[in-house]
């Protein structure tokens, strides 16, 4: 299977400081405070004193400097890098290069430049930073690397935040949470970013995500058994409960009351501060959706039921990675309005990125779930255990599924950008593209967590 080129460059931002602040395990001498602040230090909880309401930012509303809810960083002048190469279609390559035209410009925070000359075929290439290597067969677009820069410093705000704010890990789990390179995945989703403060406002919420799956769902002590009742208490950190004065301090206590829902609500109060109401409101909807494929993999699993491959596709619709390119346009700074994200056609593009991206996972961890106890559902082992395939062919056939399902992507994606050309349509498509191959290229140079089964 041909694969095509790399993705547009990303954006670069100054270096700051490369090591991570001081918690008790070696934080270096540029720490600000001195041992852990008393919970929250994050946003106000929803009781007590009134605060402020926050301020939401017009749709085409200039990049947030330095001093929004992840502290300052001043930016520099962006510098150039690699081009993106041709994809599948023409259409789908105006997505991907963005708007162009009259009138377009202020839709880029960093200078368009010209891609630069392809080198002598006889120039030998750079070797990749990242380990790793991609699934032999399996459709996908290469990245550049990421700004070391800002992975660097959004991996320093996110351990400070993750320890200190929301306690979301125990020390014992450090090595897990460094591990997960959540920098260096965010950074590499989300290159056009105007600023750090930005890239925070999703790398807050995918470690919460994490977090309510680990602790409540799988790896660190997570059950099926009455997942449902933790899952709709945690939802409540996302989407506030309006009840009698009575019961509401003894709810907005409970926010608190364990790391899931300290995550959760503290990502949340920072995503909405840089989010219109429309784009949280969006983002608690697939919130919901996500929570929904939790629990029907929760009842199979209490059940002992092996789905049928489509049953298992309709769960990993639900149960996939949909909540992180929908706040593609928040991350970059600006709105896909309601309307133009609502329609069919944008909601089948934003389903099948999910989709696709999901396989991806289901073939990445595929061998550190088998190693895990008892049966995990992933797509190679639903498709043995239903089409009575051996291991390795059912796992090449989920190859196949996960390479139709980016075709699948690709091609709505491109009649989309020709059948509504406004510039934001085609901004947001783009921003959802970029994110499809971030999240591949963090799964596969992630070597601490995966590692691939030995099926070539």
């Amino acid at each position: 299977m041909p694969v095509p080129g790399p993705s547009p460059a990303q954006s670069s931002l100054p270096a700051a400081a490369a090591r991570f602040g001081a918690h008790g395990h070696g934080r270096g001498a540029d720490a600000v405070t001195v041992g852990k602040p008393a919970l929250p230090t994050g946003p106000a909880l929803p009781f007590g004193p009134a605060a402020a309401p926050p301020t939401h930012p017009a749709p085409d509303a200039p990049p947030v400097p330095g001093g929004g809810p992840g502290g300052d960083l001043v930016a520099e002048p962006a510098r150039g890098a690699a081009a993106a190469t041709a994809t599948p279609n023409p259409a789908l390559e105006r997505i991907m290069r963005g708007p162009s035209g009259v009138g377009t410009a202020g839709l880029f925070f960093t200078p368009r430049q010209t891609p630069p000359a392809a080198p002598p075929p006889e120039a030998p290439a750079p070797p990749p930073a990242a380990e790793g290597r991609p699934i032999p067969g399996l459709y996908h677009h290469p990245v550049p690397e990421p700004d070391p820069a800002r992975v660097a410093e959004v991996s320093r705000r996110i351990k400070r935040w993750a320890l200190d704010e929301v306690e979301a890990y125990p020390p014992e789990w450090e090595d897990q949470f460094d591990g997960f390179s959540v920098g260096r995945y965010m950074v590499a989703c989300h290159p056009d970013a105007p600023t750090v403060d930005h890239l925070m406002i999703a790398t807050r919420l995918m470690v919460a995500e994490n977090v309510v799956d680990d602790c409540y769902c799988e790896d660190h002590g997570g059950s099926p058994v009455g997942l449902g009742g933790r899952l709709l208490l945690a939802h409540t950190a996302l989407d506030p409960v309006h009840t009698t004065p009575e019961y509401e301090p003894k709810w907005a206590q409970t926010l608190l009351s364990d790391a899931p829902r300290r995550s959760y609500r503290s990502a949340m109060e920072y995503f909405t501060r840089a989010a219109t109401p429309s784009q949280a409101d969006r983002f608690r909807h697939d919130m919901a959706r996500l929570h929904m494929g939790y629990l029907a993999e929760a009842a199979w699993a209490e059940t002992k039921y092996v789905p049928e491959v489509s049953e298992y596709l309709a769960m990993r619709q639900f149960n996939n990675f949909r909540p992180c390119p929908t706040i593609t346009d928040t991350v970059g700074g600006y709105e896909l309005p309601a309307e133009l994200h609502a329609m069919p056609a944008m909601q089948r593009v934003i389903a099948l990125a999910g989709n696709a991206t999901t396989i991806a996972n289901d073939l990445y961890s595929y061998t550190k779930e088998l190693e895990s106890p008892g049966m995990h559902l992933n797509l190679p082992v639903v498709i043995a255990q239903r089409e009575g395939l051996s291991d390795k062919e059912a796992y090449l056939k989920a190859v196949e599924v996960h390479n139709d399902l980016m075709h699948a992507f690709e091609a709505a994606a491109a009649e989309l950008a020709v059948s509504c050309p406004d510039p934001r349509v085609v901004r947001f498509l783009r921003g959802v593209a970029v994110w499809v191959d971030g999240n591949h290229y963090w799964h596969q140079t992630n070597t601490y967590r995966y590692s691939l089964p030995d099926f070539w």
